[in-house]
Order: structure tokens, then sequence, then C-alpha cells
């Protein structure tokens, strides 16, 4: 037994840290690439090793005896043998399936275009090459598994016997699969606890010569930091082949959109950019324009509003998801197949649609890159971010970048406050979501926003919400500007650029300004309401006011007292916690006073 060490592993795989032990923060580091943060209160962190972290780990590299070293090393009593069992097995999967080039094709039954040939020719016209794969393993109980699924029985043909493959130094048992059918191969087998080792190569795109420049356009020297060359050498490779596919986990601030286009840099290829919204889509665009040698005939845009084709074609979730129909095709589908893309680039990944997962299972062949602040899916699809876009192959503690000065010193409040006496009765009488909708809307939260807003005069504010009526509320409360799904998106890109240039100095935004929104001067934040316990929209909220400044950034969360918004409050706070951010707590509203002078600004 170590006393002064920090974590306590225990044998149903959750793992205890003890925030005031002397290497707790070392150990929190530490444990980020292979563990989950589960909960996050004072004293003692819970974190939960699962496949899905450990199989995350195992593709960056990390080894069973990786993760049982740092478990030894850092903790207190004796590590579970069962614990150090599960992390081998579970681990060692990683890998004993892999997906390799197939030394044959299959001749597969095609139209004919010529009605006039004769039989014997439309015969040999009606016959084409298929490209297949292999899913190769070296343990025949694998196999056999695999081979009594009914399901992979549609998508994967058993090849006779063990046999000898070219790359693979023992012999083999060998299932042969369609090139087209390798995303949903992977994602399925994903889902039976076995996943895939994909080494199978992938297609080069149209070359275009992308090239970053040693100067942006506005004549500022560009400085790639360290970290974002090394996230996109981790997806690349140095100097050589990298795997071509994966995702990159940095904080917002952190310049995401940098590493997107150094890797564009690299790969020198055609390439497709998936975002959220328009105003993401002309940020890259002003981006590429600012930052590469790209020109802007280069560059196109595909949205509800132009639907241009380029070299480099960006995008929006959006468009490509809209069809006329509920049940009927998605029409703009065809824009992955308009050109050879070398690369697809998809931004803001934890929020691919489900419609685009289902495409990107077929377009496995292509280089591809998730960029995102969090993997976090409230609808615990991460698997198929795993599967399909890629495994986590790069990723940065926020707190390591603040204390770099990469990303802005966060303080992060949450402020307590008693539900206005007049919903009181309707708040008892509600179920749970009637019951958050009230406490969000609590209208005691107003005088406190005003009283914020006041305090700092000189700060760039955003006032962020979940709920229309309460943002107009505040809006005219403070003589504000407020942008809603509503806002044209003109109308849109012209506030944030007034924001940006400092003609507006507070802004009010509800949910559409969570995500891919470049504003690098906002320094607070008040969240008033949010989507019930979204962490990735804390993380996402936070990340508004982390560019690198030389003043503390503040984030500030009103929640109203002893309702269902504390609870979901405090999930929220989960991934933060993870970060190594600790929230203030002020419990009463008369505490505010007592504070405002130690934030400076003006009484």
């Amino acid at each position: 037994m170590q006393n002064d060490n920090p974590l306590i592993v225990q044998s149903d795989r959750t793992i205890l840290l003890d925030v005031h032990a002397p290497r707790a923060m070392e150990c929190r580091d530490a444990l980020i690439p292979f563990a989950e943060l589960e909960r996050s209160p004072e004293h003692l962190h819970t974190y939960r090793l699962s496949a899905l972290s450990l199989w995350n780990a195992s593709s960056a590299g990390f080894t069973p005896e990786d993760v049982e070293k740092t478990l030894l090393e850092y903790s207190r009593y004796a590590v579970p043998q069962s614990v150090v069992m599960w992390i081998r097995e579970t681990a060692g999967r990683f890998g004993k399936l892999r997906l390799i080039p197939a030394d044959i094709q299959k001749r597969t039954a095609v139209e004919p275009d010529d009605h006039n040939k004769t039989d014997s020719a439309n015969a040999r016209a009606n016959e084409a090459e298929e490209e297949l794969l292999y899913l190769v393993t070296n343990t025949a109980a694998v196999y056999r598994e695999i081979e009594a699924n009914r399901l992979m029985k549609k998508y994967l043909e058993p090849e006779e016997g063990i046999r000898s493959i070219k790359g693979v130094a023992e012999t083999a048992w060998v299932f042969s699969l369609k090139l087209t059918d390798r995303g949903t191969v992977k994602q399925e087998l994903l889902k039976l606890g076995w996943p895939v080792k994909d080494e199978a190569p992938l297609k080069d795109g149209e070359p275009l010569d992308v090239i970053l420049r040693e100067k942006t356009l506005h004549d500022k020297p560009l400085n790639i930091r360290d970290y974002q060359i090394n996230a996109a050498q981790a997806l690349v490779g140095d100097k050589g082949p990298g795997t071509g596919f994966g995702t990159i986990v940095l904080p917002c601030g952190s310049g995401k959109t940098v590493v997107g286009m150094t890797v564009m840099s690299l790969l020198k290829t055609n390439t497709l950019i998936l975002t959220t919204n328009i105003s993401a889509v002309h940020q890259w665009m002003a981006e590429l324009i600012d930052k590469t040698n790209l020109t802007k005939d280069q560059i196109a845009e595909y949205t509800g509003e132009h639907k241009s084709i380029a070299p480099v074609t960006v995008a929006t979730y959006q468009v490509l998801t809209w069809r006329p129909e509920k049940d009927g095709p998605y029409p703009h589908f065809q824009l992955f197949r308009e050109r050879a893309w070398g690369l697809i680039i998809y931004d803001e990944v934890h929020l691919l649609p489900a419609p685009v997962f289902r495409v990107t299972a077929e377009l496995q062949a292509v280089r591809r890159v998730g960029l995102t602040a969090t993997l976090v899916r409230e609808d615990g699809c991460e698997g198929y971010v795993f599967s399909l876009v890629g495994p986590k192959r790069y990723d940065v503690p926020w707190k390591e970048l603040e204390a770099s000065g990469w990303i802005a010193t966060a303080e992060c409040i949450e402020i307590r406050i008693d539900l206005d006496e007049k919903k009181e009765l309707d708040y008892a009488v509600s179920d749970t979501r009637t019951k958050h909708r009230i406490a969000s809307e609590n209208p005691a939260k107003i005088p406190v926003i005003q009283k914020l807003v006041n305090h700092f005069p000189e700060e760039k504010i955003l006032v962020i919400g979940q709920y229309l009526n309460q943002l107009h509320e505040v809006a005219k409360l403070l003589n504000a500007p407020i942008i809603t799904g509503k806002t044209s998106n003109p109308d849109r890109d012209v506030l944030y650029a007034d924001f940006r240039s400092g003609r507006i100095n507070t802004l009010v935004v509800s949910k559409v300004a969570n995500f891919a929104i470049d504003l690098p001067d906002a320094s607070m934040a008040i969240q008033i309401s949010g989507t019930f316990g979204s962490r990735q929209e804390e993380a996402q909220r936070l990340g508004r006011i982390l560019r690198p400044k030389e003043r503390v950034s503040r984030f500030f969360t009103l929640i109203t007292r002893d309702t269902v918004e504390e609870e979901f409050g405090a999930n929220r706070q989960k991934f933060l916690a993870e970060q190594g951010y600790a929230y203030r707590l002020i419990r009463d509203v008369s505490e505010i006073e007592e504070l405002l002078p130690l934030w400076g600004g003006t009484l």
C-alpha cells in the first residue's frame, strides 16, 4: 500500500482519483488516453475503463502493458487481478482482426451498354471485376465466431481453409468482402466486440498543390504550433505513409482549422470539408484564402444557398441530410462522388448526423479526419466515429495547452438562484421536461444577468441560452443584438463581424452559436439555459471564450436552486472536470456583491 498515491482501482473497473493527493493532476493526465470520466464531485473523481476507451488507446499505440504500468504506478492499493486480466483480454482484441487488400478480384454482373452485341459478347460484357478485401485473423475461435454470425454472412464470404496471405506473417483464416462493405463490416464487428485494424490501402484523389503561407494575407506570420503539426502527422505520417484516417481531439480555440489545413498541405489533394452551418462554411473559406495559396476559384460553397463544386468544397451537414420526402433518398449525397476526393474533413465530428454515418460507411477508401473538442455523444454513438471516421489519433489535455498559453485561462463560476415564487406551484405539478424549462426560464435570473453585464463593460460578452422567449427578453433588457436559428445567414455574419471588430460588446445567442464559430475576442460567457445534461454543449460553450488573450476568461452558469436544473448542470460539468476545470459555486446571489471587486470591472 502506498498511502500518497492518488488512485484506487476497483474490481468493477471503476477508478477513484483522490484530487487532493500529491500526484493527482499528473495522474489525471495519464488516465485520459484510456479511461472515461463518470463523476467529478469535490474530492474523489470516478473514471471507468471501457472497451472503446481501451481500443482508442490501442489504436494510438498504447499496449495493455502501458495501461497496467500506469495503474500500478499511481494506485494506492493493489490493482485487482480481474481488472488486469480484463485489460489484457479487451485491449488484446484490437488487431485480432485486420483488413488488408485481397489478392483476387470477383467477377460481377453489370448492365450491357450495347444491345446489338452477340450473346457471347454480352456474357463477357456483363461481367466486371469488383475490388475485394480480406478480413484476416490468426485465431480459429475468432474466425468461427464471426462465421457463425447470421448478420455477417450477408457481407463476408469465408475463404477455403487456412491460407498464407501476403503481408501476414503467419497463416491465417480469411474472409473476403466487397470494398463497398468495408465500413459496414467494421461497424457491425465493433458491436460484436471485435474492433478491426484497418490496413487496407486508401485511394489517391486528384492532386491539388495546397501550400500553407509563411504570412497570412493580413501580413501576420503564420506560425504553426508544435501540437498542430504533431496532430496532422499523427494522421498522415511523418515523411512516410500514416493510416490516413482518424479523429483529432483538441480544445476549442486551439486551432483545429489550422490542423485541417496542415493535413491538406501534407496530402495535397482535392478535399471535401463538412461542417455544421453556413457561418462555419464561410469561416473555413476565409481561413483557406487567408492561410493557403488557394485562390477563390479553387474553393466552392455547397450549402442551401449556393451549390458549387471545386477542388476544395465546403458543405454543411444540413444540406447533405436534406431530402424532399421523409423516406426518400438524400439527393445531395452525390456530392461525395462528384470528384475524386483525396481527403474528407469532418468538422465537429461528434455531431456527425446518422445519415452521413451511412454514406461514410461506404467511403472507407478515402482519407478522412474528424476534428472535435470532445468525442462525447449523448446518443452513445462514439463507436460509429471510431469505426467509420477513425479512432482517436491525437489528444491534448485542455489544461496543458492553457499552461502553455495556447488557450486562455478560464474560471468557471456557477451561481445558484432561487426559483421565482410565482413559478413554484407550476414547477411542483409538472413533468421532468417542463420542470427543466420552468427552472431554465426562471425570471429571477434576469437581474443577475444584468448585474454581470453592467459590471464588466470592457469584456466581450456572450449570453447563451436555449429558450427563445427568454433570450429575446434578455436581449431587449440589455439592448443587445440576438442570433437565433431564424436569423438569416448574412445577418449572422454581419453580427459576428461586428462582435469581432468591437462595434458591439454583448451578443445574445441561442444554441446555433455552440459550434464552429470563431469569436476570438470573446472573454466572458453567461450561460442561462442549456440542453438538459449535454456535456458536449458545456465544452463547446466554454470553448467560445478560450482563444488566447492576456486576461482570464470567465464562464458563468446560472442554475435554479433545488430543481432538476441542478442535476442536469452537474452532468454538464463532467467533461470540464475531466479537463481539470473546477467550478466556483456561489450559493446565494448576495455573494456576488462581495466577489465582484475581486473580479475587477466596474462597481
